[in-house]
């Protein structure tokens, strides 16, 4: 499984005349905290061994904070505030880097006595966004609230996956195998405004030699093969797939994932029924789900926005989970706030519903997804403009159909149905098990992209 951590650079500051002594308290709290907020996901380096208790307060800290977050390799910035912190020292070290950036103090207890001042630390966190502003700083705050709160934990969460998406999408890498079909208009983009915009590149990546290499493997059978071909039957338990299928799925699975490990591509943008059945022999839309589990999606159809919105999404859930590329295809025959996510074969294993029979069918899946809460997304643009459009929902219960599916249930279909026609949007949709609306929010905040949230109003029609 794709597994990503990203690093995250501690800067916590103080004011150089209040206490050092309540300062140092104060950093501990949320320091337990954060170094308790998924492990396997986040690394945290701070600055203990460059600056006195951790906390820098003088100019003169800043080249040695600077130095160390550098060599590190730091992928964001928390910039926490003890009390009211020094703003020229915050600015600064943010400035050096201008990575996504988190500014954050505690809830003063009490206000200033006559025996002794308090903290001021919201006081402190207006006064130095206003100098990161002038610095050209992009940061995300969490309101004032005390350390041990739900809301400073789930804050600082969110900030993380929201940190893992830039990171990704800067360094983006997406395989574009093949090219679109030709009656594919609505897929079409443009690859070096993507470069420009966000940094993806699309290196190419030939559906001959994908080709190539199946016949390869699937004439010296390695042991590899057998051992996955024999994996691939002992999950599709419904209607036994044919032998040949099972082979040349597992063949191009195989395949694909080499190359793409060699271009040193994540994600990927697949021509598949227009491609490999003259090919193959099939078309292995069973490939894009077992992709999806290894934690490299393919988009189908050569969608390279497709792509950049699965990738999106597997940074929202710190590459836990699959997430899929779904069609918008009909409404719910008796819910009118409901719509079918559905496509003829390529969503991941790992999200079957328990009690949904599997099988594969001409090389493609067949069965129901598990019930839970969604979100979804869509990366798009028209004319220059990107914009992303986001929302939750539930699954729900519904007909039964072919291929792989789920039945959505929205708060209102018809504001989204709107939303999504009247947006350069198309039927493809983004689609991963979770909550990270307010994650896309802020990333678009990032990019300086439109977000549209489905559960706005937007363009009413007739």
């Amino acid at each position: 499984m794709y597994k990503k951590k990203i690093v995250i650079g501690v800067a916590p500051t103080k004011r150089s005349f209040l206490s050092m002594e309540e300062a140092k308290r104060q950093k501990d709290r949320f320091m337990k905290v954060i170094r308790g907020i998924d492990r396997e996901a986040v690394t945290l380096v701070d600055l203990d061994d460059v600056c006195e208790n951790g906390i820098a307060f003088r100019l003169s800290d800043v080249p040695a904070a600077v130095k160390k977050f550098k060599e590190a390799g730091v992928e964001a910035l928390f910039i926490p505030f003890c009390d009211f912190g020094e703003e020229q020292v915050a600015a600064q070290i943010a400035a050096a880097f201008h990575l996504p950036t988190l500014v954050w103090g505690a809830r003063d207890e009490r206000p200033n006595t006559f025996e002794s001042r308090g903290r001021d630390t919201q006081c402190g966190m207006f006064a130095a966004t206003k100098v990161m502003r002038r610095y050209g700083v992009t940061y995300s705050y969490i309101y004032n609230v005390e350390t041990e709160s739900e809301e400073f934990r789930s804050g600082f969460d969110r900030f993380v996956r929201v940190a893992a998406v830039l990171r990704d999408l800067r360094t983006l890498r997406i395989a574009k195998i093949g090219e679109r079909p030709a009656p594919f208009m609505s897929v079409m983009t443009n690859e070096a405004d993507l470069i420009k915009k966000i940094g993806a590149v699309t290196i190419p990546v030939s559906v001959a030699e994908i080709g190539r290499q199946v016949t390869k493997i699937l004439a010296e059978n390695p042991s590899e093969f057998e051992v996955y071909c024999a994996d691939l039957k002992a999950r599709f338990d419904g209607k036994p797939a044919d032998e040949e299928e099972i082979r040349k799925i597992a063949a191009t699975k195989i395949a694909i994932e080499q190359l793409m490990e060699t271009a040193d591509c994540s994600v990927g943008a697949f021509e598949c029924w227009s491609a490999f059945p003259a090919m193959i022999g099939v078309c292995p839309c069973a490939v894009l789900g077992e992709m999806a589990d290894a934690g490299l999606p393919l988009a189908c159809e050569t969608d390279v926005n497709g792509a950049i919105s699965l990738a999106i999404l597997r940074a929202c859930n710190l590459y836990g989970s699959a997430g899929f590329l779904a069609d918008l295809t009909i409404r719910h025959p008796e819910n009118d706030n409901a719509e079918l996510l559905w496509h003829c074969g390529p969503f991941p294993y790992s999200l079957k519903a328990a009690a949904s029979p599997a099988s594969i069918v001409r090389a493609q899946e067949s069965f129901e997804l598990k019930q839970g809460d969604l979100t979804v997304c869509r990366f798009d643009d028209i004319d220059g403009t990107y914009s992303l459009f986001a929302g939750e929902a539930h699954t729900t219960t519904g007909p039964e159909t072919t291929g792989t599916y789920v039945w959505m249930e929205t708060d209102d279909w018809k504001n989204w149905e709107e939303k999504l026609m009247f947006g350069p949007y198309i039927h493809h949709l983004g689609v991963a098990y979770g909550h990270y609306l307010p994650v896309l929010r802020e990333v678009a905040r990032y990019l300086n992209i439109t977000f549209d949230n489905a559960h706005e109003p937007g363009i009413r029609s007739l």
